[in-house]
């Protein structure tokens, strides 16, 4: 399907085209990614970790205290942290005490720093990564990361400006009535799908992939 279908759609549901931009993320220049240092990298995996299955206005207002809690998310001391610092985070009142979630930031520690090695920084790994293979990317994160199965890299990879799809219940619904999806979104097959779309739409249009993606969940009705 021509991705102006889906445009048309989107522009009818959200008012018109200046209406539509508004709604659109920010993306920075994709050296910008450099920019940022390996340790707040490691605080946004966290912070999409635990806002996977809660309520994420939670974690959002408890977010300074997390930083706090966690020491600033120095990847480098995280990768080899003591058993008995987890174990008092898990009775720390500043943070959501869920252990299994607490113990995913020595294991993405160690990643970013494997990661930092070969690449400098975490952040050169992810400006070098072409946004038309997130599939690859998503599939390092899950395999190298904790907890970065289902949507949480794509919504951490979304929050940190990288130019990708999210495959949410509207982009899911979307691409599913037009054909384009009939495979489980969460698995490679469903991912690869998704991606050739979006490549092709990309290529068409010359627009972020991350507008793409939203742009395709406004055509869905929330009712």
């Amino acid at each position: 399907m021509e991705f102006s279908v889906f445009y048309q759609q989107a522009l009818a549901r959200k008012g018109g085209e200046e209406a539509m931009k508004t709604l659109l993320p920010t993306l920075p220049e994709r050296g910008r990614l450099m920019d940022v240092s390996d340790d707040r990298y490691l605080s946004e995996i966290t912070r999409c970790i635990f806002k996977a299955g809660f309520v994420w206005r939670v974690i959002e207002n408890k977010w300074s205290d997390f930083e706090a809690a966690f020491e600033g998310f120095v990847p480098a001391y995280w990768q080899q942290v003591p058993p008995e610092v987890l174990e008092k985070l898990a009775e720390d009142t500043r943070v959501v005490r869920n252990m299994q979630k607490i113990r995913t930031v020595p294991e993405n520690a160690r990643m970013i720093m494997e990661v930092a090695q070969d690449h400098g920084s975490f952040g050169q790994f992810l400006a070098e990564w072409p946004s038309e293979d997130q599939v690859g990317l998503l599939m390092y994160l899950k395999r190298n990361g904790a907890r970065l199965g289902g949507n949480t890299a794509q919504y951490f990879l979304r929050r940190v400006g990288w130019d990708g799809f999210i495959m949410s219940h509207d982009v899911v619904t979307a691409l599913s009535r037009a054909e384009i999806l009939d495979a489980s979104p969460t698995s490679k097959k469903g991912l690869t799908q998704a991606q050739s779309a979006f490549n092709q739409w990309h290529e068409e249009t010359g627009l972020p992939i991350s507008h793409l993606s939203r742009i395709v969940s406004f055509t869905v009705d929330n009712g």
